[in-house]
């Protein structure tokens, strides 16, 4: 391609090209290095040649095979990428190869090309290219992150996690999960450099204010296998793969349209199985705050309804009162539920319904503390019924009126000595887990013995499978029970049991197993 050509040819390249194994690149900030516009190729497959036209932030991108370039156009129509914070825009050039042997300044992009290929045979440490003085990146290192979400008080979505991890470079898959009681994913980037990027900046960072604490460390995996495309898992190279759960996925004719920018704004028109890969300013993440750190981000709206206005639906008003319902009512009361539903806030009243025994409103101290007590108790087995947890559509939860029957089915537990979460910054706020056969005793006096205990458990009814007290600190041990419903059913029953001593017994759900 000689010089002379090049105004031509851009004419002809605003309407969209077929397939070709060379990319146009416009609107290139006219800072960006060689290695920058090259590393937006990389994770698709080699790259073979670069040409930069600086005077016209525009480049040009050639991959070694056809496949590569229409895999990259195809995420990148559904992402845009961004170089230096600037949206670039990507599609097919007329050309069918780079000619740059005699064009002049094309020494620094040769030699980029050369930096990157070495780094991505893994042959060579990064200290001949413009990003050594980063430093910590090994040889080989992977382009996959696992991380772990501490202190999670407020649901992370996978949209979340793209948006934050995005601004460091472009993300290809992101798979999450629970392990040990604890929220993780694993998310491969484009580039093992974007990963050590976002490593450094973001490990040990809040998402929200306060809490959702980032643990980031490389993972021992080099790639990622995405099955699925839904809310857990997502491959945002591949728009083909089904949702797994029987929701519709896209037709090929939806996907043979990717191919030409612009037509589709976004690539998932109306799927109910995923949001779309852009756009996740909805998600209220404030994220010009960064270099480096997250800044103080608010928490969403949509994080408290659990990813409504991703879905563009406008979010629910949510309130502090729950509906509980299908409770076997021989067995439930007013107090019990007030102890179950305070391992997750402090319950203010609850109120067992007079002509429906098996539902009951329970107020909480605010919509945070509902939502995640919520989260955690939906679903759980309380004396052989599976309950059913809900928002209600109540603001408040009323107090009968003087002299009105009420057989104690409504309590006002506002003032309760019991609540967990009174002062702030309680560390019991550390150590919200949700319901598990393992439960965490605490504040037990310094006489009392293992055989004490377990045969507190057992005598109440309990299968004690196992005990032990904690090593450096004798006032807190562990017990397991027979059964997840066993141990919820425990925590209602015991936590705080008088054992003597002006001691109370303190029980939580433990994340740990004996």
């Amino acid at each position: 391609m000689a010089n002379g050509t090049d105004s031509k040819t851009y004419k002809g390249e605003r309407s969209p090209c077929g397939p070709s194994r060379v990319l146009h690149v416009r609107k290139v900030p006219i800072e960006v290095s060689e290695a920058e516009v090259i590393s937006l190729g990389v994770p698709f497959g080699k790259v073979t040649n670069l040409l930069m036209l600086k005077g016209k932030n525009q480049a040009f991108i050639e991959m070694a095979s056809e496949e590569a370039a229409i895999t990259m156009v195809n995420y990148y129509t559904t992402a845009t990428p961004h170089v230096r914070n600037q949206p670039v825009y990507i599609q097919y050039s007329n050309h069918r190869e780079l000619k740059t042997d005699n064009l002049l300044n094309q020494g620094r992009a040769q030699a980029a090309l050369q930096a990157v290929n070495a780094v991505h045979s893994g042959n060579m440490s990064l200290s001949g290219t413009a990003t050594a003085s980063d430093g910590g990146m090994m040889p080989g290192q992977s382009p996959v992150l696992r991380l772990i979400v501490e202190n999670l008080y407020y649901p992370v979505s996978l949209e979340v996690l793209h948006q934050i991890f995005s601004k460091f470079g472009t993300v290809l898959k992101i798979i999450t999960f629970t392990k040990n009681n604890q929220f993780q994913a694993l998310l491969q980037y484009a580039d093992p450099m974007n990963a050590h990027h976002a490593k450094v900046a973001l490990d040990g960072q809040n998402i929200y204010n306060g809490c959702c604490t980032l643990r980031v460390e490389f993972s021992k995996l080099t790639s990622l296998n995405v099955k699925y495309n839904n809310d857990k898992s997502r491959d945002f190279t591949r728009l083909d793969l089904p949702s797994g759960d029987g929701q519709p996925t896209l037709d090929p004719t939806m996907q043979t349209a990717f191919g030409a920018p612009g037509i589709i704004s976004s690539p998932y028109p109306g799927a109910a199985g995923f949001a779309p890969a852009i756009g996740f300013h909805q998600a209220g993440l404030s994220m010009q705050t960064m270099p480096g750190a997250l800044g103080p981000l608010t928490i969403p709206s949509s994080a408290m309804t659990g990813r409504m206005t991703i879905h563009g639906m406008a979010p629910t008003t949510i309130h502090s009162v729950l509906l509980v319902s299908n409770l076997n009512p021989d067995n439930i009361s007013p107090h019990g539920l007030f102890i179950l539903f305070g391992v997750y806030g402090d319950v203010h009243r609850v109120k067992i319904l007079f002509n429906k025994k098996e539902n009951a409103l329970i107020q909480m101290a605010d919509a945070t503390q509902a939502q995640l007590a919520m989260s955690h108790l939906n679903g759980q087995r309380l004396y052989g019924k599976v309950i059913r947890v809900t928002i209600s559509k109540h603001q408040t939860v009323q107090l009968p009126r003087e002299g009105q029957e009420d057989q104690g089915l409504t309590k006002d537990f506002s003032g309760s000595p019991l609540h967990r979460f009174k002062k702030p910054g309680s560390k019991n706020f550390q150590n919200i887990f949700p319901p598990s056969a393992t439960l965490h005793l605490s504040n037990i006096p310094p006489s009392t013995t293992d055989d004490f205990l377990k045969d507190l458990f057992a005598g109440s009814g309990y299968t004690v499978k196992a005990f032990k007290f904690f090593q450096k600190d004798r006032k807190m041990a562990l017990i397991q029970l027979g059964s997840v419903e066993e141990a919820i059913q425990a925590l209602i029953d015991l936590h705080n049991h008088d054992l003597g001593e002006n001691h109370h017994l303190r029980v939580s759900f433990s994340k740990s197993t004996i």
